[in-house]
């Protein structure tokens, strides 16, 4: 099973991807854990990502797409692998299908950006033991502390509700593209993978049977 795991932040692609990665013995593929990887490794790839990374500048495709290429040859790969931040670009997706690397399904999970803000910027955190909590779906029991030693809580800067919308707007930006890419793709080719959109607002167990059920259809 060689899955593409699409969604905005927050809509629970973590969560859905390591079901399908245990159900079908995939490994998950994150193009953000492969460049530190490489990076940690001092190979002279590593060398010249660093470079690019530290100067700020985006990661060119073409490197990218080595380094997919290189990790999809590994062993575990053998019954095949779920991309997680991988394509983000159209130029991304082209390339897999000018370099015959089969994809069999891509998932969308979709939600509401005003889910999205609900569902993150109302995360808290006590940062000495790393609990979580939610001012709507898990609240502590006294608002604003922790249960268990009544320290007060924090809002992390990637939580906030304007920079959320931050990260949606790039999402849209980047990820709108490519919706239409696969769609259009797979109406005029055989060869494509299906591509199928699932309502990211049932709970975990219902979301996990719809794209169960896609990918058996």
């Amino acid at each position: 099973m060689r899955l593409i795991l699409l969604g905005p932040p927050g809509a629970g692609k973590g969560t859905q991807a390591e079901r399908l990665c245990g159900t079908h013995a995939i490994p998950k593929i994150s193009t953000g854990d492969m460049l530190r990887a490489a990076v940690q490794s001092g190979s002279a790839i590593g060398r010249e990502l660093r470079s690019v990374m530290e100067s700020g500048a985006l990661v060119a495709d073409d490197q990218i797409i080595a380094l997919i290429k290189a990790r999809i040859a590994q062993p575990d790969c053998a019954n095949g692998f779920l991309f997680d931040g991988f394509p983000r670009t159209i130029a991304q997706a082209e390339a897999l299908r000018t370099d015959n690397i089969q994809i069999d399904h891509v998932i969308e999970i979709r939600v509401p950006d005003a889910e999205i803000v609900a569902r993150i910027s109302g995360r808290r955190w006590h940062p000495a033991s790393g609990r979580v909590y939610h001012t709507q779906y898990n609240p502590p029991r006294d608002e604003g502390r922790d249960d268990l030693t009544g320290e007060p809580l924090v809002q992390r800067a990637d939580d906030r509700e304007e920079t959320v919308l931050k990260r949606l707007a790039v999402y849209h930006q980047q990820t709108a593209p490519l919706i239409d890419f696969y769609k259009n793709y797979e109406a005029k080719s055989p060869h494509a993978p299906c591509y199928t959109a699932i309502a990211g607002l049932g709970s975990v167990d219902e979301i996990a049977r719809e794209i169960s059920d896609a990918l058996s259809s």
